[in-house]
């Protein structure tokens, strides 16, 4: 009887080349965004880490200076200080609750038919996109009369002259936040809609076997788990946006005609970001903008941990 032990090798030969040539092919494929990520992320950080060690001036060539640019973040910068608290409000404000305003608008818009459900999907996603909503925030919290929010408040009597919120250091974080949060319904909001689309209906027919009796049960025992990767991905987004976020206020008073948000509000309003953003392309401070990027990115990372963390429950 003849032995099949020769043609093993042949085979596995055969396997392994024709493995080997798709291999090439998946890493060819995946060859320009990998270019791309090393040349416009890999790099930058990079840099950015060694720069946050030096004294950069962008016309000098950088001068080691260890770890003075972090020395003085902390103990002689009085508006990075600001800048900071700014962030760590606006960021434990605005991204749990507009992570759990995208959970909540999603699961409600999911619930809806098919065209409703495609509308409402375009009318909640659609401010995260349009630049135009500065305009009309502006407007509606303009300081003077014709303002629509002092206008309302003047005719009810409620106050008696117009109030400057876009300028009042105790009023632009506010506005600020409510800006932002109706901004907030965009990535995450259309992660957490596609992952309710892929949860197979038949689990909802199973749980009302086992006892499940209404729609918050399901929520807790089915949906939920069944949207980990969806969770993660959602608040990531939600928590990297808040932490990076900065733009609102500059926007708003561009729109509103009342200059830079740092000199027009005392920093009231002035996150890391636009602090970081003004050192850099201002005063041409990049060794020391480099480090409040490396802060920031280590504060991200951070939190980023501590929310694979709580959602641990459902992702595993």
């Amino acid at each position: 009887m003849k032995s099949n032990s020769g043609k093993k090798p042949a085979a596995m030969s055969v396997y392994k080349k024709h493995y080997g040539r798709e291999v090439r092919v998946y890493y060819l494929m995946m060859a320009p965004f990998g270019v791309l990520f090393v040349i416009f992320v890999l790099v930058p950080v990079i840099s950015s880490i060694a720069l946050s060690l030096s004294d950069f001036n962008m016309a000098q060539w950088p001068r080691f200076s260890g770890l003075d640019n972090f020395l003085r973040m902390f103990m002689d910068d009085s508006v990075f200080m600001i800048a900071l608290k700014n962030t760590m409000i606006f960021a434990l404000f605005t991204g749990p609750v507009s992570y759990f305003l995208c959970l909540i608008f999603a699961w409600l818009v999911n619930e809806l038919g098919n065209k409703l459900r495609t509308l409402f999907t375009f009318l909640l996603y659609i401010p995260s996109m349009s630049g135009a909503v500065y305009v009309i925030w502006a407007y509606i919290f303009s300081g003077d009369q014709y303002g629509l929010l002092n206008s309302f408040l003047m005719n009810f009597g409620w106050i008696k002259e117009p109030s400057q919120w876009l300028t009042d250091p105790k009023t632009i974080m506010v506005v600020v936040i409510v800006v932002q949060l109706w901004l907030s319904l965009g990535t995450a909001f259309l992660s957490f809609i596609a992952g309710f689309k892929g949860i197979d209906p038949q689990q909802y027919e199973a749980g009302a076997i086992d006892g499940i009796s209404n729609r918050l049960q399901e929520l807790w025992h089915i949906t939920l788990p069944n949207m980990g990767p969806q969770l993660l991905f959602g608040a990531v987004m939600q928590i990297g946006a808040s932490f990076a976020a900065g733009a609102v206020g500059t926007e708003l008073l561009k729109a509103a005609g009342a200059g830079e948000e740092g000199i027009a509000t005392d920093y009231a309003a002035s996150t890391m970001t636009t602090y970081m953003a003004e050192l850099g392309t201002t005063r041409y401070e990049m060794g020391y903008a480099c480090a409040i990027a490396v802060f920031l990115f280590v504060m991200m990372v951070v939190f980023n941990g501590v929310i694979r963390k709580a959602l641990r429950r459902f992702v595993d």
